[in-house]
Order: C-alpha cells, then structure tokens, then sequence
C-alpha cells in the first residue's frame, strides 16, 4: 500500500490542525509581546553548518542527502535552534541582547520515544546577548507563562547544572571514553552501575560522583548538594546561579534535579525541563548553551527553551471550535453575498453551499442564513443541517 506514511509520520486532520495552528498563533503572539521576533530558518541546509556546536546526538538524528546542484551534502534540521544561533551570530549582527522565536516542522531519523514523532512542529524562545542569571529567569518564566497560555501549565520544572558533572568530571581527571559512560549512567540513575564504573576514581570524586542521583527534589536538594559535593569554584558557582533562580521564581514550581545532564555536549550553564501532571517526559525543556555561535563568527551568550506544538496540542485541553453559519449558494445573490462578507469580516465561520450541497458533508453548522422579509437573518439549525 504505497499510500501507507512512514512508521511515526502521521497526518494531521482538521481537529488537530485547528488546535495546533490557533496553539501557534497564541504562542508566538505571546513571544512577540514579550519583545521576541520571529525568525524562519530553510528546511534544508549544508550539513556542517547545520550540525556545528550541536555534538554527536544532533548528527545522529539528523536525515542528510546530497545536493543534485552543488553535490554537497545537505541535512534536513533535527533542531531548529543552531539555526537560530547562526542567524543571531551571523546575519543580525546585533551587539546587544537580541530576543528571537521560531516555529517550524523538524525531521527525526528516530523517534525519541515508543509514541513520539519523527516530524515535530518545533517552537521556540532564544535569548542571546546577556550571560546573566536574568537572562535564564526571563527564559524560564516565558515558557512556564506558555504552557499556562496553552492550558497545560507546568506541574514542576526541573532545573540543573551541566558544570557540576563537568567540574567532577575535570577534577578527576576522566578520559573522553569513561566520562560518556558516567554520563549515560547518570542520565539512567542506574546507581549499581555507576558504583561499579567509579571504582577507579579517587574516594572524594567518587563520593560525590554517586551523590548526584540522590540530589533531586526541593530547594533542600542545593543545602544537601553543598554539604557533600568538594568546594570546587565551577560547583560553588553552579548552585549559587540554581539558588538565584530559585529566589527570584518564588511562584514557579522548581524543583532540582543535579544528575539531568540531557544536552550535556550542547549546554554549558543552567538546563531546565517542565513537565505536566501523569506524563513521565518533558513537555518543554532548555537551558543556556553559550559559545555555539563562535563556527558563525561570533560566540554569545544564549539562553533559550523549545517544545514540540504536535505534543503540547495532544496534552491541550481540546476547545470547542466555533460552528459554521450555512448559506446558500450566493452567486447570484449581491445582498446575501453582502451578508457573508460582513459575517467573515467579524470572525465568522461561513460555508456557503455549492448547488446540491448537503449541510452535513462539510463543517458542522449550527445556524444557517434564511431570508425573512427580503432580508437574510441567522437562525438556528438541528445537528442534520435541518431547520
């Protein structure tokens, strides 16, 4: 059956289609009130450019052929935010902070779980320009503020810090090959794993290595993080930036999570991850991921979250969406096709009928237009089309 879609490649009907378009358009008029303008990178670019700074996951995730014009090899984007990067860095050229958002569909290789798909509608908010602590507030609040605007608001949001692993890590000296293995065993909290694995790390690295997984929770988790973690300068500064967050979100549901090291190659600063009541993924997640824009001639700070719209509109709660009124067909009619234009200019949803149309083969009208005195009033319809 050729007509058959790919494995995790699916349509989207007109239900779904209308919650995810009136999604984005609630979302980034969001983003644009807060100062963030929109960006539209290609679908499609030259595969170095389009993997630079990004590290092994992105690569391996990411759909490449060969250009029939130029030979070169392309890739079709996995992520669009290295896109967004280049573009800070690259075609803006602007020296002070500079607040941008995007939407747009991305192509796996692989899904990233059982039920997810390979084509996402990525959006998302970058901040570049300011290495702050204010810059990750401002990021933070803002997707927290866009979950609640899509009636999926964050039950918690887990914040870490790549530099605490990266400081251990350093400080005991770890070959690329053992760092990786520790990596994925921490991303797993397969503690009996990880106990085995650090035996040839010396005892104060080693406690602190398997600490990590237990330093989740509450804001007790950065007191308890403190107290067994070594008075490296890079940790102290890590849970000084984690405190700072969490005093100046007092009305967020932040938690803490220190062994979160998803993103590791890509982050360098603070990582956060929301997630919504009964669902074990994130519904959202981001962090700072200074440097990337240094391949396209300027390294910045940057700061910035991204979900998949597809998900986030599943999790939404469905809206009613607004019935059509049913005309007749108007052709020949310049006070009916009056009336529509002024009903559509108002926001009304019109169908007019083509000749031996039946009501209910397009969208479910719940009024139609009637003529009353050579005049065409709106009148209530039964669920058949009837009057």
């Amino acid at each position: 059956m050729n007509w058959l879609l790919p494995e995790h490649i699916a349509d989207a009907l007109p239900s779904e289609a209308a919650r995810i378009e009136s999604l984005r358009r609630t979302l980034l008029d969001l983003f644009r009130v807060h100062g963030y303008e929109l960006v539209m990178p290609p679908l499609l670019e030259h595969l170095d450019s389009l993997l630079t700074g990004s590290g092994q996951d992105l690569r391996l995730r990411t759909f490449k052929l060969v250009d029939q014009l130029s030979g070169r090899t392309l890739g079709v984007r996995a992520d669009i935010t290295p896109q967004v990067a280049r573009i800070d860095a690259h075609l803006l050229n602007r020296q002070g902070v500079t607040r941008l958002c995007y939407c747009g569909s991305v192509l796996h290789t692989l899904p990233a779980s059982l039920t997810a798909s390979r084509e996402p509608i990525q959006l998302g908010a970058e901040l570049y320009g300011h290495a702050g602590v204010a810059a990750d507030r401002e990021v933070i609040r803002l997707m927290a503020s866009a979950l609640t605007a899509a009636g999926v608001p964050a039950a918690r949001i887990d914040l870490g810090h790549v530099g605490v692993f990266r400081a251990l890590a350093a400080a005991a000296g770890l070959d690329a090959e053992l760092e990786q293995a520790l990596l994925q065993l921490l991303q797993a909290k397969d503690v009996p794993s990880l106990r085995t694995l650090c035996g040839k790390v010396d005892t104060p690295l080693r406690i602190a290595l398997l600490a990590l997984p237990d330093l989740y929770g509450g804001v007790e988790t950065l007191t308890a993080a403190a107290r067994v973690l070594p008075a490296l300068p890079e940790i102290a500064l890590a849970l000084e930036t984690l405190q700072q967050l969490q005093a100046s979100l007092p009305d967020l549901p932040l938690s803490f999570d220190l062994a979160d090291l998803r993103g590791y190659h890509y982050h360098n600063g603070v990582v956060f991850a929301a997630y919504c009541p009964a669902l074990s993924s994130a519904i959202a997640r981001g962090g700072r991921y200074d440097g990337v824009g240094k391949a396209f001639g300027r390294a910045r700070p940057a700061t910035g979250f991204s979900l998949d719209l597809r998900d986030l509109a599943r999790r939404a709660a469905a809206g009613s969406q607004p019935a059509a009124i049913l005309a007749p067909y108007a052709a020949a009619n310049a006070a009916l096709t009056r009336t529509i234009a002024a009903l559509r200019e108002q926001g009304e949803v019109v169908v007019e009928l083509l000749p031996g149309e039946l009501g209910s083969e397009g969208p479910l009208g719940d009024r139609q237009l009637a003529e009353v005195d050579g005049q065409w009033l709106i009148q209530a319809i039964n669920r058949n089309g009837s009057p």
